[in-house]
């Protein structure tokens, strides 16, 4: 059987298209599963997994969960609120007293860049990056582009732009290298404040208007800003920000193409979508989240398996 030529998943960057290959083709299985009566399988039921999440989350979070107890795995659940790191613990020495207990998979959200990394490079642990500031978040790419794949039959020559707040996106980077490694073509729209200063070496192009934008592309990938990251003010109001780059039932329409609209959530709806947007044919934001379980589950199915090798 393939397996994954990396012993961490701690971004996209490092991952080669056959493993996105193999993690899709994974994924592909463990669908078929999530569509059946009896959704859960034993594949990882001599598996501890440790949910370490010092930033808020939701989705993303409860998705990792899910796909852990699909796999019947046994998982410990810890946030910074409830850690010691709160009471000044370094993240190393948390992460050591969970391995003590014989953890194998530790998935991991933090504020710092690199914090992935850094753990991938100091413990004896299969390491899932689930976020890390405004660095990487692969797993959300992965099902980004799985359900474009899902929708059109492959991402090789698709047109994706993403709109948005590019300049504090973990998604966006995650996603720009995930989609050019399948053959995908990359454009990003956004106020020229929300762009990073490095969009030249990502081969990455950018629409200053909207309509420029969707008229190019066959996904439209939205964003939402992340004022929690923002110390500053990028633009005038976000009402200002709704009536350049928000997207309506009324753009939609006068379009010349039929385009897909997707968004990693939370959803600022009347900001950066309109309801009659985000619940419309053109949306496929709900497969996202079903996606999101099937590739979480193949991303630590296959980790368990180099852990076993």
């Amino acid at each position: 059987m393939s397996i994954l030529s990396v012993n961490h998943l701690l971004g996209i960057k490092y991952l080669k298209p056959s493993d996105i290959d193999l993690i899709f083709k994974t994924a592909d299985n463990f669908k078929k599963i999530l569509n059946q009566p009896i959704k859960k399988v034993p594949s990882l039921r001599d598996i501890s997994i440790a949910n370490l999440f010092f930033e808020d989350s939701t989705r993303t979070k409860l998705s990792f969960e899910l796909a852990e107890k699909r796999l019947s795995a046994e998982i410990i659940n810890l946030s910074s609120t409830s850690s010691s790191v709160k009471k000044g613990e370094t993240l190393l020495d948390t992460v050591n007293n969970i391995l003590a207990m014989k953890v194998d998979i530790i998935v991991l959200r933090h504020p710092n860049p690199g914090a992935s990394v850094f753990l991938s490079r100091n413990v004896d642990a299969k390491i899932v990056n689930a976020g890390d500031g405004t660095h990487e978040h692969p797993t959300q790419a992965l099902l980004d582009a799985y359900s474009i794949r899902e929708k059109f039959g492959n991402v090789n020559g698709r047109k994706v732009v993403i709109i948005g707040d590019i300049l504090h996106s973990r998604v966006a980077l995650s996603n720009i290298y995930c989609l050019q490694k399948l053959g995908a073509e990359v454009r990003v729209c956004g106020p020229s404040s929300l762009m990073p200063k490095h969009l030249n070496s990502l081969n990455v192009e950018h629409f200053s208007n909207l309509d420029e934008a969707l008229e190019w592309c066959d996904i439209a990938n939205i964003l939402r800003i992340q004022l929690e990251r923002q110390n500053l003010n990028y633009f005038p109001s976000l009402r200002e920000y709704s009536m350049r780059y928000g997207i309506n039932k009324k753009i939609l329409d006068k379009l010349t193409n039929d385009i897909v609209i997707m968004h990693p959530g939370p959803i600022n709806r009347g900001v950066e979508l309109s309801s009659d947007v985000a619940d419309s044919k053109h949306s496929i934001i709900l497969n996202q989240v079903e996606n999101g379980v099937a590739i979480r589950m193949a991303v630590l199915y296959l980790l368990a398996l180099k852990k076993s090798n």
